[in-house]
């Protein structure tokens, strides 16, 4: 796991939304705050660096809009950013995330974020962070964030059709254009605060593998749900747990889902495209 370090070195500029010359207190970061528990410490400083002084009216709220993002894992460190502003840890001197941190997060999270309809917000601008130099928090390696760049990672696309009816012809030729093929349970279930969680039940079943593996293809399928929701609400209507044929490509690390096909019980379609793929040349 990753760790993070402290370059202490000088004072920290002062953000738009936070005066370092003014007075702070320490709370318990509350129970529920659920985004930013876990997190390595108890206690938070209010007001916090986005100049938040009311855990009820603002710091919970607006921890609560900021989950969508975090589910889709569009970066690895996206939690500890946003916490450090949020909820910063409560120490004899201020420490904010560091320049070099915020530009990896926006890097990866802000396509999502548009995805999603929404803009990189400006209290979050980079700029107004201490540089790599200066008293902040940030990852600890540049090998390390390089890692995470080469990792497989979901895009934001136009949400493919459900295919039905078809033959099974129609699906060896999906297979055929596509360098994977997965069969998968998709669920949606309550959460809190009335989110929808879309989630990949039980085990990843490979037709084709391509170049998933060996990622963790169940957590990367689920982020995809996460990062296209409207792909997600469509393949999860009714709240029942449902099953699809699910065709894509990985290419320069991106990984696309690109046909879809449900597969019902009654329907021997795709069960004759499966069984025919193990020898079928394309």
């Amino acid at each position: 796991m990753i760790s993070l370090i402290l370059s202490l070195c000088s004072l920290l500029p002062a953000t738009s939304a936070f005066d370092l010359g003014q007075s702070t207190r320490c709370v318990a970061i509350p129970a529920e705050m659920n985004t930013c528990r876990d997190v390595g410490y108890t206690e938070m400083r209010l007001p916090n660096f986005l100049g938040h002084s009311s855990l009820e009216a603002e710091v919970i709220p607006k921890s609560q809009e900021w989950v969508p993002l975090l589910q889709t894992g569009c970066h690895p460190h996206a939690r500890t950013f946003l916490c450090s502003l949020l909820a910063p840890v409560c120490l004899d001197t201020f420490i904010q995330p560091c320049r070099s941190l915020c530009v990896a997060v926006k890097e990866r999270c802000a396509p999502v974020l548009a995805c999603q309809g929404h803009a990189w917000p400006e209290d979050l601008d980079c700029d107004r962070f201490p540089a790599q130099e200066d008293m902040c928090l940030s990852p600890v390696s540049k090998e390390a964030e390089f890692f995470y760049k080469v990792l497989p990672r979901p895009t934001c696309q136009d949400c493919p059709e459900v295919e039905e009816p078809f033959a099974h012809k129609r699906v060896l030729e999906a297979f055929c254009q596509n360098n994977f093929a997965v069969k998968v349970k998709v669920h949606r279930r309550r959460i809190p605060a009335d989110e929808l969680e879309f989630e990949i039940e039980g085990r990843v079943e490979f037709i084709s593998q391509g170049h998933l593996l060996p990622y963790d293809t169940r957590n990367l399928l689920q982020q995809w749900l996460f990062v296209n929701e409207a792909c997600a609400q469509r393949l999860t209507r009714g709240g029942r747990t449902l099953v699809y044929v699910l065709a894509g490509d990985v290419h320069n690390g991106v990984v696309a889902v690109n046909r879809i096909f449900p597969w019902y019980r009654r329907d021997t379609q795709l069960s004759v495209a499966v069984r025919k793929w193990k020898h079928h040349k394309c």
